[in-house]
């Protein structure tokens, strides 16, 4: 399995400008070759390849003197930048033939340099590599500083270079990694994702949610008032939106972590894991979208993904139409409607429940019952 191993990166002055042109750089292939086949197109010619357009906005683009400068920059990162390109490329073409699944992929866009997000890839080719002394070495940027929260499992295949809105550098290492099967163990959860409590499970836990925006929301008012003050291109300007984008990168920081922790602790104490296929996207079209997106279930899920996938545990995903919440879970009668303002309420057997609970133990039962389908188990109930 392949995992991201991202590190905090320390460059020094003159190797923050080396960045920022090599950043510039990789833009500017992306575009020319974007452009390139945007022109071809428009004049009818045939779609131009992945060689003949590393040939033109590359190769022959660095003997002239309008992109000469781009020999100031490792070779690497500017085909890294078309290989973007053409992966963008074959992922829009494959959506619409339908070879892709999922929503569909639009058209590549060209890059801007206001972007909140800059980042260039080398690979082996490259020959970056991580000194005895502990600093990542990058072909014509230099030694820069790295912090080490843990030790790479394997020797990284690549590295991405990425600077976010706040200013902030980080080295991100793709690496190899073998499974670790756990221990087995009898146990298994259910799980319900909400806002009032962010995940109840099965066993009658409630995880409260940290609402880690909502926490947030006087700071960030406060930096951007103070930006919204500020004159458009004035260096006041420039500090107040770093001031800005590192409030929200504290909020999303803090989001990752406890999803880090907690998908951990649960695929660390349960053989199989089920969960809703909640629809995100719909439900952050309504009036509930910044409590949603403040939730993060996406990013969560994810996470029990691979973990899963990792440690030798069972995820399952039931239906987003299974009735969790209306289905009684001692005798299996369905509730003729279940509002949201209902909480807790009782089934004609004389069973009483807490809505999220019962919705919890709902889904673990569908969840076992898949499992068994998926073995080979009896569908049809006996007579």
């Amino acid at each position: 399995m392949q995992l991201r191993y991202n590190f905090r990166l320390y460059p020094k002055p003159g190797q923050r400008a080396a960045l920022a042109r090599a950043f510039g750089c990789a833009r500017t292939v992306y575009n020319d070759g974007l452009r390139a086949r945007q022109d071809a197109r428009a004049q009818g010619l045939p779609y131009v390849s992945d060689t003949e357009l590393s040939k033109r906005v590359i190769t022959q683009a660095k003997q002239t003197s309008e992109r000469s400068w781009l020999s100031e920059v490792s070779a690497v990162v500017l085909q890294q930048a078309l290989a973007d390109l053409n992966t963008a490329y074959r992922n829009f073409f494959a959506s619409l033939s339908g070879k892709r699944k999922g929503p569909k992929v639009t058209p590549p866009r060209f890059r801007s340099k206001r972007d909140n997000r800059q980042a260039i890839r080398f690979t082996r080719n490259a020959r970056f590599s991580i000194t005895a002394g502990g600093k990542l070495r990058l072909p014509k940027i230099g030694d820069m500083d790295v912090r080490w929260s843990r030790d790479l499992p394997s020797a990284p295949s690549t590295v991405t270079v990425i600077k976010d809105a706040a200013g902030r550098y980080f080295a991100s290492f793709v690496v190899e990694t073998s499974d670790e099967p756990l221990p087995e163990t009898a146990s298994e959860v259910g799980i319900d994702l909400g806002l009032t409590h962010f995940a109840v499970l099965s066993d009658g836990r409630k995880i409260d949610n940290p609402r880690f925006l909502r926490r947030a929301e006087r700071r960030l008012k406060k930096a951007q008032q103070a930006l919204s003050r500020t004159a458009k291109g004035s260096n006041h300007r420039k500090k107040a939106v770093v001031k800005v984008a590192k409030a929200h990168a504290r909020v999303a920081d803090a989001r990752r972590d406890f999803a880090h922790q907690l998908s951990a602790t649960l695929i660390r104490e349960n053989q199989a894991v089920v969960v809703e296929d909640l629809a995100v996207k719909g439900l952050a079209r309504t009036k509930l979208a910044k409590s949603v997106h403040d939730a993060g279930w996406s990013q969560f899920v994810a996470m029990l993904t691979y973990k899963a996938a990792r440690y030798g545990r069972t995820l399952i995903r039931i239906d987003r139409w299974f009735p969790s919440s209306k289905m009684c879970s001692v005798c299996g009668a369905l509730a003729a409607s279940m509002p949201l303002n209902v909480r807790e309420w009782e089934c004609a057997c004389g069973a009483v429940h807490d809505r999220d609970v019962n919705a919890a133990i709902n889904i673990l039962a569908a969840g076992r019952a898949e499992r068994l389908n998926a073995c080979g188990g009896t569908v049809r109930p006996a007579a």
